[in-house]
C-alpha cells in the first residue's frame, strides 16, 4: 500500500504534467487549483444537495472560490474556516454583500471586509460541508494536503452538536485515484465528488467521526489552534 504522502506527490505531479493545474503555483503542498473548477461548481449547484442547503461550510482554497461566490449569489450563508483554524470560522451572510461583489467577498483576501469571525456558540447548523482535496478515491476516501485541518473542522462541528453533515468535494478528474488510500477513524470521507464531468456518489460505506479524537490532540496543537482549546473547555464545562 502506498503512503498518503506518495499518493499526494503523484497527483500533484500528474496535474502539472497533464496541464490541469492553475495558479497559484507551485501546487505541491496546497489544495491545488484546477482547470474545470467553474464547471464542477455548475454541476454541484444543480443538485438538490446544494439547492436545499441554507448554510454551507467551504474550505478557503482557490479551487473553491467559484463555489463560495455562487453560494452568496444564491442567497445562502457561507461559513469559511480561518487559515489553520487560528480563529475558528468566518460567517458571511448574503445580505452583507452588495450585488456584483460576491467573488471579492468570497476571497480569503477580502472576506473579513464583508463577513465576521463568529464565536463557536453562534455557528449555525450546517447543511452541507465542502472540502478541498488533493486526491479522491471513488469510494470516498480523501487526501487533503496532509495537515488534517478539514478533518478537525468536521470533528469540531460534531462536538458542537451539529447533525451529520453531508460532505462533498470539487476536483479535477485527474485527481481521482485507484490507490488503496490508508484510512484512519478520524479521516472524513466524502459522500459525493464533483469534477468537470459531473457529480458522482461515492461508493464506500465509511463511518464519519463522531467528534474530535482527543487522545490524538497534543497540547502543542491546542496552543496552535485555540479553537480546539475552546471546544475542549466548552465540553468540560457541561
Amino acid at each position: 500500500m502506498k503512503t498518503k504522502a506518495i499518493v499526494r506527490e503523484e497527483v500533484w505531479e500528474k496535474m502539472m504534467k497533464e496541464k490541469v493545474a492553475r495558479f497559484p503555483f507551485p501546487i505541491k503542498g496546497r489544495i491545488p487549483n484546477f482547470k474545470g473548477a467553474e464547471k464542477a461548481t455548475a454541476h454541484l449547484i444543480q443538485h438538490d444537495l446544494y439547492k436545499q442547503a441554507k448554510v454551507i461550510k467551504v474550505n478557503p482554497d482557490s479551487p473553491q472560490l467559484p463555489l463560495r461566490a455562487q453560494i452568496l449569489k444564491d442567497n445562502k450563508i457561507l461559513l469559511v474556516p480561518t487559515p489553520r483554524l487560528k480563529a475558528g470560522f468566518i460567517q458571511v451572510k448574503p445580505e452583507w454583500v452588495p450585488s456584483g461583489e460576491e467573488k471579492k467577498a468570497a476571497s480569503l483576501k477580502h472576506i473579513l471586509s464583508y463577513g465576521k469571525e463568529i464565536p463557536l456558540h453562534e455557528i449555525p447548523p450546517i447543511d452541507l460541508m465542502v472540502m478541498g482535496s488533493v486526491a479522491i478515491h471513488p469510494d470516498g476516501r480523501r487526501l487533503g494536503k496532509g495537515e488534517g485541518f478539514a478533518d478537525r473542522e468536521y470533528g469540531i462541528l460534531k462536538e458542537l452538536g451539529n447533525k451529520d453533515i453531508p460532505v462533498v468535494t470539487t476536483i479535477n478528474s485527474k485527481q481521482l485515484v485507484s490507490d488503496d488510500i490508508p484510512h484512519q477513524t478520524y479521516d472524513v470521507t466524502v459522500d459525493w465528488y464533483v469534477t468537470e464531468e459531473g457529480l458522482f456518489k461515492s461508493t464506500g460505506q465509511y463511518l464519519k467521526p463522531k467528534g474530535i479524537e482527543w487522545d490524538e490532540v497534543t497540547e502543542e496543537e491546542k496552543h496552535e489552534m485555540p479553537v480546539l482549546e475552546e471546544v475542549w473547555k466548552l465540553l468540560n464545562e457541561k
